[in-house]
Formats: structure tokens, sequence, C-alpha cells
């Protein structure tokens, strides 16, 4: 498949692939005037452990420099770039040593699948395999047959992958309009899908197979509301609920995601696809289950979700896909961190992200498990240092709806040492799942921003930066409708400018206009949507 350069003088976004040696491959929506930095920071938004100053991006056998643009490098439309980490006390990572020699994975002739000839464990797998993944001609991915063999996310370094279902490739993205029901407390997502083809929302992960153009509206709904007691008791809730709304007979597939992870021996026979109607529920089984969604072609729409059954012998027996997150409490005294345990639900992850907002939190991105985690059991949080946990050192884990209160726990560090290691451990088997080290660096920078320059004095010095960096616009909107700093009208007249640069500026000017009060509140909103881009303006300041 051809590829298009855009003009030079062409503000347009477009998707470029960025692949990681745990073969993980992210699209990445970019501009020709963004930076390798600013392009290393998307990243880390799809990936926390993928931060922009732990490893580096490489195309077409150079390594690429943070300051210049990806104009510099002629970076095209969906071409390959590779992000190599670099490990702590220096050095990379150990299975790209020498020349780089990166091959794009091909379907052989053989009808299998070659997975990276730069890779020492590069190897020919049968398709086979893959359980009919490779279907007909439409499903091919951008015009080929390219697919990517990829490890479970939850056992990094581990050689097993997920079961046949784990062979996973990132979806062309849309970025959907965002809307705020305030009257009944939701939010409400509008994908307008160009053409026929595959399509993934860059918010949700719902992905959408279509015949032609067409919009598709979709929102969050919640399992507690639907799922009568007696369901409960038969089936876990095994990703989000989504109530979709689109023509009939355009969306030839809608792939739901889920959190169970498939490299454990799991049967996917178990899984099934929820239909709620007129308050009953029936019960479809998807085409297919790959890594991370359940896939369910020619497809009706109501109230739709992945459910998994329970099976009372083996409940501590289902793996999940599961995320940590940490909140520092911005006016708490010394330093003040919440931690969450949850199943890798967006849903969840946003409900948590709004809360810890109005509580004026920001959120410090650290990696996922490194280990599957099962509902059902509890995990002990420690720490290297003297820090004090409350209630309890012990978290379970467990599924609540996104409109339930989501259990943390609280650690309190009186005095932050240069590095504090916490842990994860596994009560049942003295397991460690997840480690994490918070650095000096992840607390007391924005803690001084916070205290030495206001939202006001921060936007007023930083302008120009956050006119041409400033990313994830559509949702910063969505936390000043929801904070009332601005209305709607106001948000169309910011959507309706034909760049991303006029698109922040008009946002910032129409900011500055409201006063310090909306100023501070940008900032705070800013600063929990990307906070690698305020401490990097802070750091060249």
């Amino acid at each position: 498949m051809a590829e298009q350069q855009p003009a030079a003088d062409s503000p347009v976004e477009f998707c470029v692939f960025v692949r990681t040696l745990s073969h993980k491959t992210f699209a990445v929506r970019v501009s020709l005037d963004d930076s390798v930095w600013e392009l290393k920071a998307k990243l880390n938004a799809r990936d926390s452990s993928l931060t922009p100053d732990g490893g580096r991006l490489i195309y077409k056998k150079r390594q690429m420099q943070d300051d210049l643009t990806l104009r510099h490098y002629e970076i095209t439309p969906n071409c390959f770039l590779y992000y190599i980490a670099t490990l702590r006390g220096g050095g990379e990572d150990v299975r790209f040593s020498g020349e780089l020699s990166l091959a794009e994975p091909v379907l052989t002739t053989a009808g299998k699948l070659l997975v990276h000839e730069g890779d020492p464990r590069a190897e020919e797998l049968p398709v086979n395999d893959f359980s009919g993944l490779f279907t007909d001609e439409s499903d091919a991915f951008l015009g080929t047959r390219q697919q990517l063999m990829i490890p479970c996310c939850c056992l990094r370094g581990s050689e097993v992958p997920c079961q046949a279902a784990s062979c996973f490739t990132d979806l062309p993205e849309v970025v959907p309009e965002i809307t705020q029901d305030f009257f009944k407390d939701r939010t409400v997502y509008r994908a307008h899908l160009p053409g026929g083809g595959i399509f993934q929302c860059s918010i949700t992960g719902l992905s959408f197979k279509v015949e032609s153009a067409v919009t598709i509206t979709y929102r969050y709904a919640t399992w507690t509301s639907h799922l009568s007691e007696a369901d409960q008791e038969m089936w876990v809730p095994a990703g989000p609920l989504f109530h979709i709304e689109v023509q009939p007979g355009v969306v030839r597939a809608v792939h739901l995601p889920h959190f169970i992870c498939l490299a454990g021996g799991v049967n996917p026979s178990q899984c099934s696809v929820a239909h709620f109607k007129s308050g009953k529920m029936t019960l479809e089984r998807p085409t297919r289950v790959i890594a991370f969604s359940a896939i369910l072609e020619n497809p009706s729409f109501s109230l739709l979700g992945v459910l998994w059954r329970r099976l009372r012998s083996t409940l501590n027996l289902l793996p999940m896909h599961s995320l940590v997150l940490i909140f520092q409490q911005l006016s708490a005294a010394n330093t003040t961190l919440h931690l969450y345990l949850i199943p890798d639900d967006n849903s969840v992850k946003q409900a948590i992200e709004k809360q810890e907002m109005n509580w004026n939190s920001k959120l410090i991105p650290k990696p996922p498990p490194f280990n599957p985690l099962f509902f059902g059991c509890v995990y002990q949080v420690t720490s290297t240092s003297s820090v004090v946990i409350t209630p309890e050192a012990h978290l379970p884990f467990c599924y609540k709806s996104p409109k339930e209160q989501q259990l943390f726990v609280e650690i309190y560090i009186r005095n932050m040492a240069e590095e504090i290691g916490l842990l994860l451990t596994d009560t049942r088997n003295d397991t460690v799942v997840w480690r994490a080290s918070l650095r000096s660096g992840d607390i007391s920078l924005p803690a001084c921003v916070s205290k030495t320059l206001s939202g006001a004095a921060f936007m007023k010095k930083h302008k120009t930066e956050l006119c041409s960096r400033m990313r994830q616009l559509s949702t910063i909107l969505l936390h000043l409708r929801d904070a009332k700093v601005i209305n709607s009208d106001e948000e169309e007249e910011v959507q309706g400018q034909d760049t991303s640069h006029r698109r922040s500026r008009v946002l910032l000017e129409l900011t500055e206009k409201k006063g310090l009060e909306a100023q501070e509140q940008f900032y705070q909103i800013l600063r929990m949507k990307d906070p690698y881009l305020i401490a990097d303006l802070e750091k060249s300041s």
C-alpha cells in the first residue's frame, strides 16, 4: 500500500505506528509539526510505562532527536517507528543490540507469520494457531495482512503469549466528538467514520467495522443498574457496558473491549455478549474472542457488554488485565497519595480521574501489574521506606461500577526520600505482582509549580508553547464544560477552528477572558491530563 506524503505546509493530523520490542504496536495521531518528544508524550498517553525520557525512537535505522520535528525526518502516514526502552543505570533493551535491523512482520506464502527479523526471538508462527483471525480481505489491516504476535501485557518478559486470541494490532483511530449531558450526568461520544473499514475509538477502545460512512453515538452505562442479583451469581462483568446507537445495516462487526487475560489457559467459550432490551437480558456468543476485545458480527444494538461465566470452583482462577492508579492530593499536608487497583476498564478509570480531579489531585503515571490479577483475591500494599498506609495495607481486587466509590488506600509520606519503592503482593502466595519507584521528581515538581506559579501566570508565560503542544483538546473541553468554565456555544466555537493550533489559541484566549479562577481550573485540568507537558514547560523556564 503506497504511502502519501502530506503537503509541506499541511497542518493535518495522520496516523503513524510505533512498535515496541515487546511486540506491542500503537497507532498514534501526529502532525508534521509535532516534535519527537511530543510523539513520545502521546505514546505515553497510550501506555504509561513508555515514558518520554525512558526510551528513544528509531525511524529508518536512525535515532530520532527529541527537539526535532517529524517533518525533519520526513515522516509519512502509516509508517512504522520503534520505541527502544532505556534501562535504568544506562544501556538499552538487551533484545536490541548491535546494528539496527528491524523488519516488518509479514504473512509468508506458506501461510505463516514471520515476526521481527531483528528480534532474536523471531519465529514463524502457523496461522491456524490464531483461531481464524485471518478472515476475508476486508479484515486486512490497512490493506495488508500484517498481524502481530504480542506477549500478554500482564506477562512482561514472559515468552508465553496470550492464547490464539492474542494476535493483536492497533486499528486506525477515530477521535469522537464529546458532549456532556449535565441533566443525566453522563458523557456522550459521537464518532464520524469516513467510509468503509475498521475504526477504533481513541477514548473508549470500541471498534467498528462498517460498510460506508456513518455516524455512531455511544456512551458508558453501568452493569449494576441492569444486571440482576441472580445474574451476578452466574456472570462477572468482563468489560465496560455501552449504549450504542447507529442506523441499521451499516455496521458489520463491533469489537467490545474486555479485560480478561487469555494467557492463562482461559476458555473463551465462557465469554458472552449481553444485550439489554426493555429491562431483559439476552446472551449471544461472540463470533470470536481476541486479546482485549470480543468481536460480534452483524450486531443489533442496544446496551452491549462482555460477560464471563462465573465458575464457582475457579472463582479466583480468572486472570485479569489490571491497572494501578496513583494520585497525589495537591492540597494535602506533606505527600498524600491515593492508590487504586482496578480492572483495565476505561469507564472505571475515567470515573476515578473525575473524582480525583474534584479532590484537587494529579495522576502519577506508573506501569500496570506485570502478573495477571484475580477477582476475589487480596493484595497487600507495602513500601521500601517508612510510610503510613490507611485504612489498612490490604486491598481487595474486585469490580465496582463507575457510579460506585472505588476502593483505594491512602499512603502518607512524611519525608519524601530521593526514591521510594511501592509493591503489591498476592497474599495467597507472597508473590510480588507489581512494583514501582516513586521518585522525588514525581512529587516535588508539580507541588512546587502549584506553590510558585498560579494558573494565570503559567498560561501567560507558556501561551506560545501551549498553542503548539497542547493535546487531548476534546477531553480538556469536556472537563471545562463539566466545571462550568465554558458553555456549549463556546465549545463549538473552539472545535470549529480549522487547525489544532488555532483551536488551542482560541481556547486559551477564551479562558483568559473568564478571569483568574477559570485560568486556575484550566491549569489544574491540564496538569491532570498532560503532566509531562507541564513538567517539561517548567523545566525549560
